[in-house]
Order: structure tokens, then sequence, then C-alpha cells
């Protein structure tokens, strides 16, 4: 950690900057983390920042920390044209001089200290990029890309003491994990399952601050979702990912693209939730979709921008310019405005598009938490299950990152109860291979359905509620949506089945939840380490007899707990001091008596002498070596894990 004198020589160091602009409390924590890395390492170091959290200025003040301090240039690097213009214009309020080396921006300076560019015109022209050059800052290091590695040994080849910092609001890609090797607190980070000789390209967090904190400071609009969007949405069930971890471009045209009422409907509805709104940005996921959105939007008031739509650089500036001047309510995005776009009267964001990453997902919610006068909150909209497919239904700023990309667990027939529809959702993980039933909910060994924490039977799939339709009973000709859900919330008040993630009561208002506690209890088996120890409660327990390879007798027994189902091994007679007692213990918890006594010298007699007894709890855990399960203990209090 930087300490007080080296924090304060910080300050001097950038104190004319200081003048300018005062940075807050956790931005001159950032600057001070980056340069006392700066000080003992030239390894790549990593700040997590959300968005939000003003990386442009933090990446100034380390900018020119280096420049005083060392004489030496300093190239920011930026994925895009916009944001290279906006970091260097907000470099300048600073009173300090900059340049800009863009193609896009066309201007190919490096005259100034601090150089604001975009990867590939600095790759086009790496000869002008030397030892001059005392440190590389990249903007968005999410997306540090082939191109800016390349930059950087160039850079380094000529310097080899050159620093590298990144910055980020989403410091993970898919597939692969975090992008630093060792946390903030100094804790090394499992990144990649697949390839375990790979490591991340930056060595450590240095500061990690997150949006829940900048919005309880007050930096930051609130951001909450409304979860009668889930009530019309698109049906992602059959997307699948390709080699490069995106979705199918067929598979993405089928279903979003031609779906003509159904995309009236979701927008009908954006624009209704739009009523009370200042701006409003609608994702899309193709051109055609964008076209076919824009459609349905109010002409007069509706814009369209990205893909490959007819408008020149001056005709794109000009309509960005004036959707944030508010001359316009609505824009529709197509593979753009998700990263840098700064409009901080948008305050609601409706999502008509299915992403892959989790970040892309934190990117888009970001355009709308920006402050502004006379706004409360920004509205978020999910019309295409990604709350649901990044595990957001908790906290839509904390994604569940995973280290290896997720292999498809395809999809599950699940019968409705009460219409007989055959929905089509897509598969839970089925890691210990749950028999299930025809109307998709998993089963335990002795074919009874599996229940959660909150009495509710576990569905072998993410679907929450039945899409068939019945006869009205109101309404002759009319038909209505099944009402049968599969996770449900029922109302203390009115007992009225609600939606598993809603806040209030459909029928009567009520609140159902503080917003702050978990809206998914009934799922956290799934999220759990599957190799920690667990006691739970035995809902079912077999014998049988059963061979090893080497031919010798085994007691094979059958577990089911709440949450798993296991089968563990266990032998009569060894020279195994642990074998020896791991017979004693299954003989005492089945048949009861002093510890130390073998009531069964043999298989044989232990089958013999059962009669369905079973353990009140076992203790258990998967073992990651050989994936079997070790059992520990029995009878002892549920929830220990000792």
């Amino acid at each position: 950690m930087p300490t007080l004198a080296s924090i304060k020589a910080n300050q001097q160091a950038i104190g004319n900057w200081g003048n300018v602009m005062q940075l807050r409390p956790y931005q001159q924590d950032a600057v001070d983390s980056a340069i006392a890395w700066m000080r003992k390492s030239t390894e790549p170091a990593l700040l997590g920042l959300s968005t939000g959290a003003g990386k442009s200025h933090i990446a100034a003040a380390i900018a020119l920390w280096i420049t005083q301090k060392t004489g030496k240039k300093v190239l920011v690097l930026q994925p895009s044209k916009e944001l290279t213009s906006q970091n260097f214009e907000k470099y300048l309020a600073t009173g300090e001089k900059a340049s800009i080396f863009s193609a896009s921006a066309n201007s190919k300076c490096t005259r100034h200290n601090v150089v604001y560019a975009t990867p590939k015109t600095v790759l086009n022209s790496i000869a002008r990029f030397g030892d001059a050059f005392g440190a590389v800052i990249i903007d968005e290091a999410h997306q540090t890309t082939p191109t800016i590695k390349q930059i950087i040994d160039s850079i380094r080849a000529k310097n080899p003491m050159l620093r590298v910092i990144g910055m980020t609001a989403t410091p993970y890609r898919m597939g692969t994990g975090y992008i630093y090797q060792f946390d903030h607190t100094h804790t090394p980070i499992k990144r990649l399952s697949e390839d375990e000789t790979i490591s991340a390209f930056y060595h450590s967090l240095l500061y990690k601050i997150h949006t829940r904190e900048l919005i309880e400071m007050g930096f930051l609009t609130d951001a909450h979702t409304d979860t009668s969007a889930n009530q019309i949405h698109y049906n992602t069930d059959n997307l699948t990912l390709n080699k490069m971890g995106q979705f199918d471009a067929k598979a993405v045209e089928q279903a979003f693209v031609g779906q003509g009422r159904l995309t009236s409907q979701i927008v009908a509805d954006v624009v209704s939730h739009a009523q009370n709104r200042k701006g409003v940005m609608l994702f899309a996921a193709t051109v055609k979709h964008a076209e076919e959105i824009l459609a349905s939007l109010p002409p007069e008031n509706s814009r369209m921008l990205g893909g490959e739509i007819n408008m020149g650089k001056a005709d794109r500036e000009q309509l960005i310019n004036d959707f944030k001047n508010q001359k316009f309510k609505y824009i529709v995005s197509v593979g753009t405005l998700t990263t840098g776009f700064d409009a901080p009267h948008v305050d609601l964001v409706a999502i008509l598009r299915a992403t892959e990453s989790a970040s892309l997902f934190q990117q888009i919610i970001g355009r709308g938490l920006r402050l502004c006068d006379g706004k409360e909150d920004c509205l978020v909209l999910d019309y295409a299950e990604n709350i649901e497919r990044h595990d957001l239904k908790d906290d839509i700023f904390s994604p569940k990152i995973t280290t290896s990309k997720a292999k498809s667990s395809g999809s599950i027939d699940a019968e409705c109860e009460w219409c007989k529809f055959t929905n089509q959702f897509a598969a839970r993980p089925n890691v210990d291979k749950l028999d299930i039933d025809k109307q998709g909910f998993f089963l335990d060994l002795a074919g009874n359905r599996i229940l959660t924490e909150d009495n509710q039977f576990f569905a072998a799939h993410f679907g929450r509620r039945c899409n068939g339709f019945i006869k009205s009973v109101l309404e002759r000709g009319k038909l209505d949506r099944c009402e049968f859900r599969y996770a449900s919330k029922t109302c203390e008040e009115c007992t009225h089945e609600n939606d598993i993630a809603a806040r209030y009561c459909e029928k009567c208002k009520h609140e159902l939840v503080n917003p702050n506690d978990s809206l998914t209890a009934q799922f956290e088996t799934v999220k759990r380490d599957p190799y920690a120890i667990f006691t739970e409660e035995v809902r079912f327990f077999s014998v049988k007899k059963g061979m090893s390879k080497a031919g010798n007798e085994m007691l094979v027994c059958d577990y089911s707990t709440p949450t798993t189902q296991f089968r563990a091994y266990y032998t009569a007679n060894s020279d195994s001091k642990l074998i020896t007692r791991k017979w004693t213990d299954i003989n005492v918890a089945i048949f009861s008596g002093t510890k130390g006594t073998n009531y069964c010298a043999t298989v044989d007699d232990f089958i013999k002498q059962y009669t369905n007894q079973m353990p009140d709890t076992v203790t258990y855990r998967k073992n990651k070596e050989t994936g079997y399960y070790d059992v520990y203990g029995y009878n002892r209090p549920i929830g220990e894990t000792k």
C-alpha cells in the first residue's frame, strides 16, 4: 500500500493538475496504487474502475506524474475515435497540452508528452513510437487485443523499462475469466481451466471500486430492473456459441429478426415505460432487427445508429450530438455506443439483443448511470434473457465470472402441469446425472422431486413460467398465457404467486422482498463450490454389494441429499487404518453402538443385517482429483464443514 509520504509526493507531482480539477478520494487512491506499482515493477498492472468512476481523470493524473517524474512520453490507447477525442478533451481541461494520433480523428501528432491514440493507427506507424515513451495506459483494458500487445512489445524492445497500466470497468473476458493473475489482496486468480499454461496479460489488479460503491457514494445514478418486461421476451434457448465464443449468426437471425408482432409488443412496452423518461437507448441484435425496432417507435422522436447504415462521419457525429442535446428521445444502437458513450440524460436502457459477454452487458447498463439534473434513476429492461444468462438476478452489477467456456447443456422439454404445453427451456448443468421427470424437475434416487431451501421443486432448466396459452375465461375467442410457474414467490398478504424475481406483488403491490436481499435463494445450490465440504440431511440411502477392479468385495452406498446424489464405496477388510475407520464409521452410523465396534465383519453380513436404516446427515466432499465423493462422517449438525 502507498505510504503517506509517497501519497504527498504524488499529489505534489500532479499539483498543477489538481488545482484545476480535484481528484475524488477513490480516484486519488487509484492513482497512488498505480504509482506505487510503477516504482517497483515493469509488469503490466490493472485498475478495476467502474463505469462513471472517471477513468479519464485517473489516466490524466497518472500520465502527468510519469511525464513530470521521468521526462518520458505517455501513450494512452483507446478502442475508438470517440473515446480518444473525449479523453483528449478532458486532459486539455487540466491546462496541460496533449496530442491525438488517430487516423479516424484526422490527426497523427506525437509532439506533446501525452499522446491519445487508437491502436490500429499506432501499429501502422509503430516506428514513430520508440524509447521516448516511458509508459502505455490502456483504456477499456478488457479489450487488450493482439494489436495492443504488438505495440507494447515494439516499444518495450526499445525501452525495456516501459510501464503498462490498464483500466477497465469489467476486468474479465467471457470464457477465460479475469484478465489478471493476482487480485488486489495479492491472492492468485485461477483464470483458465482448459489451458493452465496461459497466463493473464496483467500481473496484478492494483485497485478496485464497484459500481454499487459509487452509487452509494452519490457519484452514479442507481439502476433497477422491471420484472414485468420479462413477461414479453425473445426466445434465446436455441442460441449457441461458435468457436470464437460468439453467438451463431444464423441462430441470432432466427431469434430476433422477422419477429414482427413480438418486436412490436416489446417496443410498445418500452414506450409505455418511457412515458416519464428523458432519454432511451435500445440495443438491437442486427441491422435488420434495428430497422424493425425503429419502425415501431415514434418516427418523429427516434433515430438509428450503427451497423452498415449509410451515414458519413459528420452525419453520425451530428446524430449523436442531437441525441445528447435531447432533440429526440429514442436511439437504436447496433454494435455501437456500448463503451465510452456519455449521454448523462439517458434514464432507460432497453436491451433487445442477447449478449454472450457479461462485460458487454455491464457496459450497456453503464450508459444509463451518469448523473444528470432531474434524473432519479435508470430503468433497465431486458427482453433477451441476459439477466438470467449472466446470473444477475441478485445484483445487475455483479455478474458470475466463469473460468472456462461453459459447455452448452442444451435444452430440455418440460410439460406444463396445468395446460400440458411442452416448453423448451435451456437446461441446467446436470453434473451428477440426476433423473428428470417429464415436467422438467430433478429427481432423487427414490424417484421423488428434489426440494430447494425455500421448499420449491428444483427445476432442471432455467424456465420460470409456462409459455403456453389457454382459452380466456373472460373473453370469448381470446387466448391468455398460462399462469403456471416453475419457480415462483408467494405473496404473504394475498397468496398470489409472483415471478421469482418480483419485488412487488403483481396483484396487491405488497413488497415481497427488500431489493437488497437475495431474490434467488432456491438457486444457491448451483452456485456453491462443488468441492467444498458439506453436511446435509440424508433423504435417501441404499446399500448393495459390489466388486473392485482388484476383485475385492465392496459395500456400495447411494446417498441422496437436498442438493446432491452420490455413491461411496466401503471395504470391510484392509491393512489401511483409514479404510478400516471408514468401515467402522458406516457400521456405527447405521447400526448404532459404541465407536470402534464392528457389527459386521463382511459386506455380506452388513447387507444381511441392513433393514432400511439410514444416517440422519452425511458429511461429504467431491474429490477434485478423482471425481468421486469422500465421506467424512455421519449425524453431524447440518451445515457443519469440518
